[in-house]
């Protein structure tokens, strides 16, 4: 069984910074990629991030590219995702969720992923 907890969540003001940690059980987290998405209120949750079984390839929503970074560290099963130049449309529920396979190709799709964790809430004010 694989469980993904969310944390470092929280307000921000524009332009501020936030850095989200996931934390993963199971054996294998190694094995697998590693996704972030977001939800904001009455919208669909989207792609925000992704990186490789091994950290070696990362991928970015345009939206996020060159303020967000995504990490690992596969020796504490530990995601990262690193958020500054933070902007009040970043707001949502940011969700940590493995990908069923070792690339991040195609791993912009929601149905790429067979586990999330529960999300955290980053609320950024102007």
């Amino acid at each position: 069984q694989v469980q993904l907890a969310e944390s470092g969540g929280g307000l921000v003001q524009a332009g501020g910074s936030l850095r989200l940690s996931c934390a993963a059980s199971g054996r294998t987290f190694s094995s697998y990629a590693m996704g972030w998405f977001r939800q904001a209120p009455g919208k669909e949750r989207e792609f925000v991030a992704a990186i490789s079984w091994s950290g070696g390839n990362t991928y970015y929503a345009d939206s996020v590219k060159g303020r967000f970074t995504i990490s690992r560290d596969n020796a504490k099963k530990m995601v990262y995702l690193q958020m500054n130049s933070l902007k009040p449309e970043d707001t949502a529920v940011y969700y940590c969720a493995r990908r069923s396979g070792k690339t991040i190709v195609a791993a912009t799709s929601r149905t790429e992923y067979d586990y999330w964790g529960q999300g955290t809430q980053v609320t950024v004010s102007s």
